[in-house]
C-alpha cells in the first residue's frame, strides 16, 4: 500500500490505474519473471491484483478516493500519512470491516434477510473483469480485432479500418484520431495473452508502423512488462500507446460494449439525524 501511495503522491496526488502500476512497477523494479506471474491462472497478473485490492484498502482507511472512475486521488490523510503510520491503521481498517459484518450478519439474522457482505467494496477487484477477459480470449482473432475497431469508435475515432490482411507487419487495423481542428492517423494491433508482452512485440510494431505513420496503439489482454513499457516511449521512431487488459476491460464498460452495470439501491437509516431535531 505505501508503494501504491508514494506513486501517487509522485504524480501530483491523482492518478489513472495505469499511471499507479506503472509507477510502483518501476519504482520496486519487479523482474518480467515477477510480472508474468499470474493471479490464479490468469487472466490477470498476481502484482496487477495486490495493487488493485491496495487501492481498495487505501480507500477503505480514507487515504484515497475515486469518485472519478480510473482515476485516485489522495487525501488530505492520503498526503500527509508516513510509512510506519500506513499498517497500523490497516489493521484497524481490518478490525473495523469485521465488526461491522459481524454487526450487519446479526441485523440480517433478526430480519430473517440475506446480509450485504460488503456493500461498499470497490469493483476493481471483483471478478467481472476475469470473466470478461475469458470471454474475450473465446472470440475469434478477427472478431477481436472488429470490437478493438468498435472500441476506437467509441472513444472519438473516425475512419477506422480493420485490415484483415496478413503480411502487414503485425499492422491490423488503422484509425484516425480528431481533437478539435486537428487529426492524426493511429496503426493498431490486438494481441490476445494471459501473461505478459515484451518488449520484442512493441519493437516490432513499432518496426512496421515506422514509415507509414507517427503513431501506433497495441492492445492487449494481458500485461506489458517494463521493457515493452520503455521501448514504447523510446525515441527514434513512431511512439507507440499501450492499452493492457485491465484498462480495456474499463474500456468495454464504459462504453456498454458486452459489459452491464446494475445498480443496486443500499437504504440506510441514520438515526443521528433525528436525535438532532430534539423536542420542542
Amino acid at each position: 500500500m505505501w508503494p501504491v501511495l508514494v506513486a501517487i503522491r509522485r504524480l501530483g496526488g491523482a492518478a489513472r490505474i495505469e499511471e499507479i502500476d506503472e509507477a510502483v512497477i518501476a519504482a520496486e523494479d519487479f523482474s518480467d519473471d515477477q510480472l508474468a506471474v499470474l493471479h490464479k491462472d490468469g487472466p490477470r497478473s498476481e502484482i496487477e491484483y495486490r495493487l488493485a485490492w491496495s487501492r481498495t484498502y487505501l480507500k477503505k482507511m480514507g487515504m484515497l478516493t475515486n469518485e472519478t472512475r480510473g482515476t485516485w486521488v489522495t487525501t488530505g490523510l492520503g498526503q500527509t500519512v508516513s510509512e510506519e503510520e500506513v499498517e497500523p491503521l490497516w489493521r484497524q481498517c481490518l478490525t473495523d470491516i469485521r465488526e461491522r459484518r459481524r454487526r450487519e450478519r446479526e441485523a440480517a439474522e433478526r430480519a430473517g434477510t440475506d446480509p450485504d457482505v460488503d456493500g461498499d467494496g470497490d469493483d476493481e477487484t471483483s471478478d467481472w473483469r476475469e470473466e470478461l477477459l475469458e470471454a474475450l480470449f473465446a472470440m475469434h482473432p478477427s472478431a477481436f480485432e472488429l470490437l478493438a475497431e468498435r472500441v476506437l469508435k467509441a472513444e472519438g475515432f473516425i475512419e477506422t479500418n480493420v485490415t484483415g490482411r496478413s503480411g502487414d507487419g503485425g499492422i491490423d487495423g488503422t484509425g484516425t484520431f480528431l481533437i478539435s481542428l486537428v487529426s492524426f492517423p493511429i496503426y493498431f494491433q490486438c494481441k490476445r495473452s494471459r501473461g505478459t508482452v515484451g518488449p520484442d512485440v512493441v519493437r516490432d510494431f513499432r518496426g512496421a508502423v515506422s514509415g507509414r505513420g507517427d503513431r501506433g496503439l497495441l492492445i492487449t489482454t494481458g500485461t506489458f512488462t517494463a521493457g515493452a513499457v520503455a521501448e514504447s516511449k523510446r525515441g527514434g521512431g513512431p511512439k507507440v500507446d499501450l492499452i493492457n487488459g485491465e484498462r480495456l476491460c474499463n474500456l468495454l464498460k464504459k462504453h456498454g460494449l458486452g459489459v452491464s452495470t446494475e445498480l443496486v439501491e443500499k437504504v440506510r437509516v441514520r438515526a443521528g439525524f433525528f436525535e438532532s431535531l430534539g423536542a420542542d
